[in-house]
């Protein structure tokens, strides 16, 4: 993790902007998005989220719109919500869900939006504005499922693994290069890390 905090959130929030759904109003948004990650130092994670940028750019909104659902909505490894990929479908989610609203709460963060706590452009947005220490440790805490994500992606083809190429690396230490390395990483960390893996195995049907 490098780089001043003002930069750090301001590529969080970009990241959580990339990782929403591309209606009107997100698509609207990619310029702006894009000359507040020009104006950043160059970094992967400048160098990351401006390849997704371009590539979005190029690409046209209804089939840009199509290609989201088809990773995202078709895809089971292409999970956005984290808690999924620790604790699975599994009743402990629930206590899970509860308790980052809790969290955000505790940051004076009240959700403006339907979707769940755990959607990751819901917690890049929470540690872009809300607080910044925590979200990063929030992150840190899923790193497991993060890593997962982004090498499913990359297997998928899609530019959003660039997306998550520049999250992982704002995070501390090198991401895991293979599926084994990350399923490694997240038995290093808390048990409850590894419930979601077990139960969404990496080369389950998409």
């Amino acid at each position: 993790m490098t780089g001043r905090a003002s930069d750090q959130a301001v590529l969080l929030q970009a990241a959580s902007v990339c990782l929403q759904y591309p209606d009107d109003t997100v698509r609207s948004a990619l310029p702006l998005v894009g000359r507040a990650v020009d104006a950043l130092p160059d970094g992967r994670t400048r160098e990351r989220l401006t390849a997704f940028l371009d590539a979005a750019a190029a690409t046209p909104p209804a089939r840009l719109a199509q290609h989201y659902v088809e990773v995202f909505d078709q895809r089971r490894r292409c999970c956005l919500y984290l808690t999924w990929w620790s604790d699975g479908e599994t009743r402990r989610r629930g206590g899970s869900l509860a308790a980052l609203k809790q969290r955000y709460r505790a940051a004076g963060m009240d959700l403006d939006t339907t979707e769940l706590p755990d959607f990751l452009p819901v917690v890049l947005e929470y540690a872009a504005t809300g607080d910044l220490a925590d979200g990063l440790v929030l992150l840190q805490e899923h790193r497991p499922g993060l890593e997962l994500l982004r090498l499913a992606l990359l297997d998928a083809g899609t530019p959003y693994a660039a997306v998550l190429e520049a999250v992982c690396a704002l995070l501390p230490g090198p991401s895991p290069a293979d599926v084994a390395a990350a399923k490694a990483l997240a038995r290093s960390g808390p048990p409850r890390e590894q419930v979601g893996l077990e139960l969404a195995p990496f080369g389950a049907a998409r």
